[in-house]
Order: C-alpha cells, then sequence, then structure tokens
C-alpha cells in the first residue's frame, strides 16, 4: 500500500529536513545540492518542531534552519506554490542570514557562507530547462568567483521527468527530485528498490511515521488544507486579473471603435463637401485616418471655406 503522504506538504517537508532525529536525511540532501563543492559531515537543526505537534504557533515557521561543522548556514524551505516576488525573498533571506553574524567588533573574515535552498513545485524561469539553478557572485564570464558567502540554489520539481522504468537512481539530486514528485504514490520497498539508499529508507520511514500518528496525521491535513487553499486562492485572484483585463480590453475595443467610426465620419463629411468622392478608409489605423482628417481639412481651408 501506498505510503500517502506527500513529502512537498510543508508539514512533512520539515519532519523530513528539519529532525534532529534524521541527521542523515538532511546530509544527504545538503551534500546532493551542494555536490562535490562542499561534503557536510555533521548538521545542527536550529529550529527543530518543539514541543506538542499541534502547536500552530510552533509550526507556523516551517523553513528549515541549519548549521554544520564549519559555521555554514543553511536555510531549507518548500514552495508549492509561485508566490509573488520569490526571487528578491531569496536574496533577502540569504543575505539577512549572512548579515545576522555580525556582531559589534566582529571582522569579516569571520563571515561564514549563507546558502538557501528552495523546492519550488512551480516553475519560475519558464524559457530554461534547468532543474537545479546554483546562484552566486561570479563575473559576467563566469569564470571568476568575488565569494562562495550568498548562495541560492533552486529546484523547480515540474521540469523534471518522471522515468517510466523501474531503474535504480543513482544521481543524488535526481533521486531527490523523483522522491519529491512520487514518494507519496509508491511503498516503503518501493523507495529502498528505487534509490538503494539508507537515508531514503529512513524518510519513508518518517512518511510512515505521519501515517500512522494521529497527532502528525492530523497536522499534516491541517497543512495540506491550507496549502491547497492558497493554491486555490492564488488560481482564482490570477483567473480573476483575466477576466478583468478581458473586459477591461473589450471596453478599451469599444471607445476605440466609436472612435475611429467618428474619425471615418468626419472623412465622409469633408470629401462631400471637397466634391473629391468617397474616401477608402476601412482597415486604416487611427493614425492613417487622423493624417487624411487633417489633409481634408488643409485643403478645405484653402478653398476659404
Amino acid at each position: 500500500m501506498a505510503i500517502g503522504i506527500d513529502p512537498t506538504v510543508d508539514y512533512a517537508f520539515k519532519l523530513l529536513l528539519g529532525s534532529p532525529e534524521h541527521p542523515a536525511i538532511t546530509l544527504h540532501f545538503l551534500n546532493a545540492i551542494l555536490g562535490d563543492e562542499i561534503q557536510i559531515t555533521d548538521v545542527e537543526i536550529i529550529n527543530p518542531i518543539m514541543g506538542k505537534e499541534d502547536d500552530i504557533d510552533k509550526l507556523s515557521i516551517l523553513d528549515v534552519a541549519a548549521r554544520d561543522s564549519t559555521g555554514r548556514l543553511y536555510d531549507i524551505e518548500m514552495q508549492t506554490s509561485l508566490p509573488a516576488g520569490l526571487s528578491q525573498r531569496l536574496a533577502y533571506y540569504t543575505a539577512s542570514m549572512y548579515v545576522s553574524q555580525m556582531g559589534e567588533g566582529d571582522g569579516y573574515t569571520l563571515l561564514r557562507p549563507a546558502i538557501s535552498i528552495c523546492v519550488l513545485d512551480a516553475v519560475l524561469f519558464r524559457d530554461s530547462p534547468q532543474i537545479h539553478s546554483d546562484f552566486q557572485l561570479r563575473s559576467r564570464e563566469g569564470n571568476l568567483r568575488l565569494t562562495d558567502g550568498l548562495q541560492i540554489h533552486l529546484l523547480e520539481l515540474p521540469k523534471y521527468p518522471v522515468p517510466s522504468d523501474n531503474r535504480v537512481i543513482t544521481d543524488p539530486v535526481e533521486a531527490w527530485l523523483y522522491f519529491f514528485r512520487q514518494a507519496d504514490e509508491m511503498t516503503t520497498e518501493d523507495i529502498e528498490q528505487r534509490f538503494n539508499c539508507p537515508a531514503f529508507t529512513e524518510a519513508a520511514e518518517v512518511l510512515e511515521m505521519i501515517q500512522r500518528t494521529p497527532e502528525q496525521r492530523s497536522q499534516y491535513e491541517l497543512r495540506l488544507k491550507a496549502q491547497r487553499d492558497e493554491r486555490a486562492r492564488m488560481q482564482h485572484a490570477v483567473e480573476q486579473a483575466r477576466l478583468e483585463g478581458k473586459a477591461e480590453g473589450r471596453a478599451e475595443g469599444k471607445a476605440e471603435g466609436e472612435a475611429l467610426g467618428e474619425v471615418k465620419g468626419r472623412i465622409q463629411l469633408l470629401s462631400t463637401l471637397l466634391n473629391t468622392g468617397q474616401v477608402p478608409v476601412d482597415g486604416l489605423a487611427m493614425e492613417q485616418l487622423v493624417a487624411i482628417e487633417s489633409d481634408l481639412q488643409r485643403r478645405l481651408r484653402d478653398r476659404g471655406v
């Protein structure tokens, strides 16, 4: 039987990657995203879920804040929709993490890298096929890096084509992409066979625990409903904006049509006064009609009318 818990629901996401009881999952995720450039051996969750599982105040902040053994800071978040200003917000949060390290009298050389990782179940960059984007401060040519102090990683889940075969997925980034998109439809045995990795077996156990524990299941359902409501609200707002824009376009079109008709009428009247015959005006733009009207008015003035 499928696990039935979606890891992209922020509550499940937090328990997976933000639990001090499961550091191996967080370590595997971070090392997968950061690649060979950084290899983390130890991680501390700075903001774990504490106290009652149904404490809404404690669950209102569902990003994962972490620190590794070298002092690098991490903010890991899940976004199931595309909020306005996401790019700016990611830059702001990352910069805030970086600046927050500074104390009075501290030197800049003591600053440790601040790294944000956003898993996005939407598409931000539609013109790019890149699924995993790594943003850092580099020269325009890309061969010079100013600092590794500010890093933003973005995973755009919808861009990942889910394979139809049953092969073992060995690439760590692809494994997480597949897990986020498919885990709720898989059994624990499916996950073990697909990834053949202890971290994902442990992740499946976390999802199963949410399914089996009434308090956790209740909190998961609340967050799932909240995310669905938010997505519906955003879709409604987009649809309303589309309808309003369409209505405004019709109104503008009607007003423009009336203005064109008035200009065409004046042109035909001037043509009659000048006895030049009807001027062909069909299909002409407003600028062309105005020019014709001005020319006819000039010719009428020249006749002393």
